[in-house]
C-alpha cells in the first residue's frame, strides 16, 4: 500500500539530503527543508515527528537504494555473490553516493547522533549470515583467524584510507576497487575455482536475505517512525 503522500515524502527527503552534505547535521534544520520542498514546517512534521526520524528515513532510503544495485547485479549474475566480487562492487556502489560514504565515515559533523541507528544492527545481522553461508559452502577460507574482525578491518582500509592520508589520491577509483578485489581473493577465499553449485546456493540464500532486508527498510522509510517499521 503506497502512502497517499509518498511523493511528498520523498521530495522531502532529497531536500534533506542535498542540505545534509551541504551543511551537516546539526546546521540543518526542518525550517531549511521546509523552505527548500516550498513547503510549510508543519507539513514536514506530518510525515516524520522530528529531525532525528527524518533523517533516519534518508538513511534507510540511501541503503535501499544501494542494496537493490548490488541484487540486480546479483540476479544478472550469481557470481557476483563472491566475497571478492561482492565487496569491490559495493566499494564502488557507495562511492556513488556520497551520503551512504559520509555515513560510513562516520563524519559526526555530518550526522550528529545518526550513527547508531537500527540500520547498523541489520547490516551487522546480514553480515554474520554472509559470512556463514560462505563458510557453509567453502566459498570463503576457514582457518582465517578472527574472520569477521580480518574481513571488516582489511575492507574498511579502504573506505578510511584516503581520510587519513592524501598520498593514495591520485589512485583511479576502479583501480582501488580491484586491488580491494584482489585482496579478499587472495587472503579470504580458498584456491581454485569456486564450486558452481555452491555459488547458485548462495546467491540464491544471499539474495533472499538482502530482499527482505530492502522490503522492512522500503515499509519503514515512509513510517511516522522509520525506527518502528516492520521488519
Amino acid at each position: 500500500m503506497s502512502h497517499p503522500n509518498r511523493e511528498r515524502g520523498d521530495r522531502i527527503l532529497d531536500a534533506a539530503g542535498e542540505l545534509l552534505l551541504r551543511m551537516g547535521y546539526r546546521k540543518v534544520a526542518v525550517d531549511d527543508i521546509a523552505r527548500a520542498v516550498g513547503i510549510g514546517k508543519g507539513t514536514v512534521y506530518l510525515h516524520w515527528r522530528n529531525k532525528e526520524l527524518l533523517f533516519q528515513a534518508l538513511m534507510m532510503r540511501e541503503s535501499a537504494d544501494l542494496t537493490d544495485e548490488i541484487l540486480a547485479r546479483i540476479k544478472a549474475d550469481p557470481a557476483m555473490i563472491l566475497p571478492h566480487r561482492m565487496i569491490s562492487a559495493s566499494f564502488l556502489a557507495t562511492h556513488s553516493r556520497p551520503l551512504v560514504m559520509a555515513m560510513l565515515r562516520g563524519n559526526a559533523d555530518m550526522f550528529g547522533s545518526l550513527g547508531d541507528i537500527a540500520l547498523r544492527k541489520q547490516q551487522d545481522e546480514l553480515r554474520t549470515q554472509f559470512e556463514e553461508a560462505m563458510l557453509r559452502y567453502g566459498l570463503i577460507r576457514s582457518d582465517v583467524p578472527n574472520l569477521t574482525y580480518a574481513l571488516n578491518a582489511a575492507t574498511l582500509g579502504f573506505y578510511l584510507g584516503d581520510t587519513l592520508s592524501d598520498e593514495f589520491v591520485g589512485i583511479p577509483l576502479q583501480a582501488k576497487a580491484d586491488v580491494l578485489a584482489h585482496l579478499i581473493r587472495t587472503a579470504f577465499e580458498p584456491p581454485g575455482e569456486p564450486d558452481p553449485a555452491a555459488v547458485e546456493a548462495v546467491a540464491a540464500e544471499l539474495g533472499s536475505a538482502l530482499e527482505e532486508l530492502v522490503s522492512g527498510y522500503r515499509k519503514g522509510i515512509y513510517e511516522h517512525d522509520p525506527a518502528k517499521g516492520p521488519g
